[in-house]
């Protein structure tokens, strides 16, 4: 029996995790889950688990949340401590790391340091802070399972294959709503609009960040550090079916693409029970006779210019990908918000890194120093912008 920490349980992979761990109760046990706000999910899922121990982001929180699963009574804990305190569990063996956001770091570093091995969903840990979490990983000998729909699949292909065999990694990205339209309307976009993915069912930011190829750019520098490649040996290709969820490029030529429906269910179960496969009879099988025609493009970089950023970010190194992270989320949720526009979240950003004054990220005070100058910054333009309009 495996017992499972979660990290952000509320959140689409939380919830595909639990879904997941249901299906293989003699397998799995949940014995800690952190939460953040919503509380009416959050007490379902400890009615239907019970978890030893729980965390929500407040004491209000807290207090709701032991009325509404009453006359259960798991410890619960609140805030960032709380968190850590889930990542931590004595028993836990695996943490899944589904936070959204930098929010996920403390925690997910936590455990690292308790010994955990990681199911990673939460790129933005990568990003903002790559150097220190792979440097951790390696101190506690620590297993890094990416989730991620394209890094678990490069995790698959190239399993087994020396570093010296591979020339490069192909990240597929489905393109986002806004594929084919046309830059001049990017301005209008609205909400609605940008959450309408046309593949996936995920949450609002990560949709988002689809939408501008941000999630792809942040993709690519958390593919830097989880296989140790330099910029130039990760790219990205537009393919808009999304049944082949990333490829790796051997240097005699030959491609290895991983392939499967497109339900995040398959890379939270392999992470779940590597290096076993758990048999997933639920899902559709990948029908090859219906997906005859599979189309690959590239991204196109004047139009999506955060592609463009986060490679820019990943070169100059350093602090760069923390500012460019703390931004982008700044940006993200003023457009969800309301207080924005689509087209904002680009420009912004790069005024953002065009005054970030880049230095080393060798620490995790390094890289949180950064991410609350670069959220200042961003809501600094987001507040001059609302007030012209």
């Amino acid at each position: 029996m495996k017992e499972i920490a979660i990290l952000g349980s509320t959140g689409s992979v939380g919830v595909t995790t639990l879904d997941v761990i249901g299906r293989f109760r003699d397998r799995f046990r949940v014995v800690a889950m952190a939460a953040g706000r919503n509380v009416e999910l959050f007490a379902g899922q400890i009615r239907g688990f019970a978890p030893e121990l729980v965390a929500v982001a407040t004491r209000q929180l807290a207090d709701e949340l032991a009325a509404r699963i009453a006359p259960l009574k798991p410890r619960i804990l609140v805030g960032a401590e709380g968190a850590i305190a889930v990542a931590t569990h004595p028993r836990a063996r695996l943490v899944m790391s589904a936070m959204v956001g930098a929010i996920g770091l403390g925690p997910t570093l936590a455990a690292i340091r308790a010994g955990k091995d990681i199911a990673f969903a939460n790129k933005e840990v990568m990003v903002v802070a790559g150097e220190v979490v792979t440097r951790a990983a390696r101190e506690h000998g620590v297993r890094l399972l990416p989730v991620d729909s394209e890094h678990n699949a490069v995790f698959q292909c190239l399993e087994g294959r020396p570093r010296e065999s591979v020339r490069r990694i192909i990240l597929t990205a489905s393109g986002g709503p806004f594929r084919a339209w046309p830059s001049d309307r990017f301005a209008s976009i609205t909400v609605a609009e940008a959450l309408n993915h046309p593949t996936w069912k995920m949450g609002a930011k990560i949709t988002i960040d689809s939408a501008t190829l941000m999630n792809k750019g942040l993709e690519v520098i958390e593919a830097r550090w989880l296989f140790d490649l330099a910029p130039e040996r990760i790219d990205v290709v537009i393919h808009p079916q999304s049944v082949i969820h990333s490829m790796v490029e051997l240097v005699d030529g030959s491609v290895l693409a991983e392939m499967a429906v497109p339900d995040m269910a398959i890379p939270v179960a392999f992470a779940l029970a590597y290096p076993e496969r758990l048999p997933l009879d639920h899902l559709n099988r990948l029908e090859f006779a219906r997906c005859a025609n599979l189309t690959f493009e590239a991204p196109d970089a004047a139009k999506f210019p955060c592609l463009g950023l986060a490679y820019e970010a990943l070169r100059a190194g350093g602090t760069m990908p923390a500012c460019l992270n703390a931004a982008n989320e700044e940006l993200v949720a003023a457009f969800l918000g309301g207080r924005g526009s689509f087209a904002d979240i680009p420009r912004h950003l790069e005024t953002v890194m065009g005054r970030h004054r880049n230095g080393p990220a060798r620490t995790l005070e390094d890289a949180l120093e950064t991410d609350g100058w670069a959220r200042a910054a961003a809501r600094e333009l987001i507040g001059a912008g609302a007030e012209r309009a």
